[in-house]
């Protein structure tokens, strides 16, 4: 008998799994939350010495939070993350920044965009999960459910904040929620 040697522990029991979705959900959220983290810093680049500026760390507290679990759950699953992060970074802060030089009516305009578009993209993946086993993607479950109520009270915050008083905020809202939904797409599959 040789020596057994295991270079990654993992706590997450791979087999059985849906590979194909659990690989496309993790891979997405991550990159999900790695724009919300560059939007957020974008902002406060901008906006950080300003009376909004709390209310934005805030937020972009918990994003790092959220991208610190996905982090985590890359490696737990052996998940690789989408070939397309250089251009989320550089994208998310350009948006960040791009929208709090609109002030601070257009950082939160942003935020309600982004978040709204989030909540409702996890909702499709609580829903996929529930559908393949919710037993087994218990854990997984916990972790997106509390992400989306995260992201409902993001978007809660920038409509407390004047979102939809900012310039053209229809316009904004949609052009910005046309990028999720095309950041989502290709970072699934990218």
């Amino acid at each position: 008998g040789g020596v057994s040697l295991r270079l990654c522990s993992t706590r997450v029991t791979l087999e059985g799994i849906n590979r194909p979705v659990i690989d496309r959900i993790i891979r997405v959220d991550h990159a999900g939350e790695y724009g919300a983290n560059r939007i957020y810093a974008g902002q406060m680049a901008v906006l950080g010495r300003s009376s909004v500026g709390p209310v934005i760390q805030q937020m972009w507290n918990q994003e790092k939070d959220h991208l610190k679990k996905f982090n985590e759950l890359m490696v737990a699953y052996r998940v690789r993350p989408t070939a397309l992060l250089p251009f989320w970074n550089v994208a998310g802060f350009v948006l960040g920044a791009g929208s709090a030089l609109l002030g601070k009516k257009g950082a939160m305009a942003c935020t309600v965009a982004v978040e709204e578009s989030i909540a409702d993209h996890y909702n499709s993946q609580i829903r996929t999960l529930m559908e393949e086993d919710p037993e087994k993607y218990k854990e997984l479950l916990q972790t997106i459910k509390q992400f989306r109520d995260d992201e409902r009270e993001h978007h809660d915050v920038g409509l407390e904040h004047d979102a939809e008083a900012a310039p053209a905020y229809v316009v904004l809202k949609t052009a910005i929620q046309l990028g999720c939904k095309a950041a989502i797409f290709l970072s699934e599959r990218i």
